[in-house]
């Protein structure tokens, strides 16, 4: 049978924590050997810490002075996606191997996926991915993933897993666009979130988890899992990107050439008013929340603002999706109207940005044009969290 090695580790810091899952890569690149076809690392962070995406702007993800003032870990992640809370609620997972010559990102994000729907099976919950880089349960996020490729071969696949969460905490430390605008916002993010404790009815750490997400990735790739140690050079590898990168204010603080633009707009249904809360960062959406006095959140909801994330900012992009996710009338209204609504929004904000912006470059290197190929980095980098 083939051999993963396993690793577990807890209380880890910010930096130590992303710097030996990219130490574990150099192991499996081009030209290099390893042990094991692969290293599967289950971990947990201290309370806490919030990460951001590759390709995000600190200052528009996290509130900084909260913080400090609260002892709260900062870092970038080498995947992209959305920013994330971790600490001893959130299981922190890295599989580390060689790529697949010519695989799509996109395609190795879902098969790497697969253990993690196993694990959550083990137990007890059944999930399905959603969108992008989502995994849901019911209709509602529970884990996030993402995907680095380096030069040399090797693929990271990271991923969270909602074990519990602290709300409050939650919108204390991350900026959630709307959500803190938005009456009720303790519920607006359960509503869209759930956690293993939830499913399963009872409070559980990450550790009281991790085996049955071992015994998942087992399963679903048919492999024996060897319980190992990282060796004297990835320790030193570890420590040397702690310094370099991981822990230098440089690699956190990195800047996008432009800051993200937010705008809004009022839509009367049966089920009542919607407010819908549009954030964009030149050409694309970087995402949407729709917010409104609802006994049960309709399930197109949460499935419109998953596919809207990283979506072109186009009126028939906007309705091609919103027709999909909604369906027929869900909200008592035309999926087409919602799809106005959240042009709407999405127009008010790009009008902003265009007035702090006045020449406007098409995509970036943190945000690309989705029409260009750099897009394909938006496979590669997984949502964890937000």
């Amino acid at each position: 049978m083939i051999r993963w090695r396993y690793l577990t580790d807890d209380n880890v810091g910010a930096a130590e924590g992303l710097a030996v899952d990219e130490a574990l890569m150099w192991a499996h690149g081009r030209g290099r050997t390893a042990e094991t076809a692969a290293t599967l690392r289950l971990y947990t962070y201290r309370p806490h810490c919030a990460l951001v995406g590759r390709y995000q702007d600190l200052e528009d993800e996290v509130d900084l002075d909260y913080c400090r003032e609260h002892d709260v870990q900062v870092g970038r992640r080498p995947t992209g996606g959305g920013a994330i809370l971790m600490g001893p609620g959130q299981l922190g997972m890295g599989l580390v191997t060689c790529a697949v010559p010519d695989e799509p990102p996109r395609k190795t994000l879902r098969r790497f996926a697969e253990g993690v729907i196993a694990g959550l099976a083990e137990s007890g919950i059944e999930a399905r991915f959603r969108s992008k880089n989502d995994l849901e349960v019911g209709g509602r996020k529970i884990a996030g993933l993402g995907l680095h490729l380096d030069s040399e071969g090797a693929v990271l696949f990271h991923a969270s897993v909602l074990v519990d969460l602290d709300v409050r905490l939650l919108l204390d430390v991350l900026r959630i666009p709307g959500a803190k605008l938005a009456d009720k916002a303790i519920t607006q993010v359960e509503q869209r979130v759930t956690t293993i404790s939830r499913e399963l009815g009872r409070p559980l750490r990450a550790t009281a988890v991790r085996a049955a997400f071992g015994t998942g990735f087992a399963r679903a790739f048919g492999v024996d899992l060897v319980p190992g140690e990282l060796n004297h050079a990835e320790r030193e590898r570890r420590d040397e990107l702690v310094a370099i990168r991981y822990g230098s204010p440089e690699w956190i603080r990195q800047r996008s050439p432009r800051r993200d633009a937010r705008g809004t707009s009022l839509l009367k249904t049966p089920e009542g008013l919607l407010r819908i809360y549009a954030s964009v960062h030149g050409s694309v959406i970087k995402s949407v929340l729709v917010a409104g006095d609802f006994n049960v959140l309709p399930p197109g909801i949460p499935r419109l603002e998953a596919a809207l994330r990283w979506c072109g900012a186009e009126p028939a992009r906007i309705a091609a999706v919103a027709a999909e996710a909604l369906g027929s009338d869900e909200l008592g209204v035309p999926a087409r109207s919602v799809a106005d609504a959240v042009w709407e929004a999405v127009a008010r904000a790009q009008e902003l940005e265009h007035i702090a912006h006045p020449v406007r470059a098409v995509g970036s290197c943190y945000f690309p044009d989705p029409s260009a190929p750099a897009a394909a980095e938006d496979a590669r980098g997984g949502k964890e969290g937000g």
